[in-house]
């Protein structure tokens, strides 16, 4: 079974800076494809930004720029950088993983003030 831990949300103010983590367990985390994605209440749930086994990443155009994505196979942990953030990044951030089948983890909230 794949656990998904997320950790660093908060509440941060408008041109702030965050870093999330998630911490991955039962799966083969150095062949898994990691990603963040986003929820606000009444929307569907949105990539963020991904990154692939082998370290390419692809973002939502809306964070281009401003976050960046990695990962560190020897600790099982993705990362998320997220800087210069605007009220609108606000939301429930959630890890994925997919190796075989997707997991998800249990979400972090983020909110940013103006």
């Amino acid at each position: 079974q794949v656990q998904l831990v997320e950790s660093g949300g908060g509440l941060v103010q408008a041109g702030g800076s965050l870093r999330l983590s998630c911490a991955a367990s039962g799966t083969i985390f150095r062949l898994s494809t990691m990603g963040w994605y986003r929820q606000v209440p009444g929307a569907q749930r949105e990539v963020v930004a991904l990154i692939s086994s082998g370290g390419i990443t692809n973002y939502a155009d809306s964070v281009e720029g401003r976050f960046t994505i990695s990962r560190d196979n020897t600790k099982n942990t993705v990362y998320l950088q997220m800087n210069s953030l605007k009220p609108e990044d606000t939301g429930v951030y959630y890890c994925y993983s997919r190796y075989t089948f997707t997991s998800w983890g249990q979400g972090t909230q983020v909110t940013v003030s103006s």
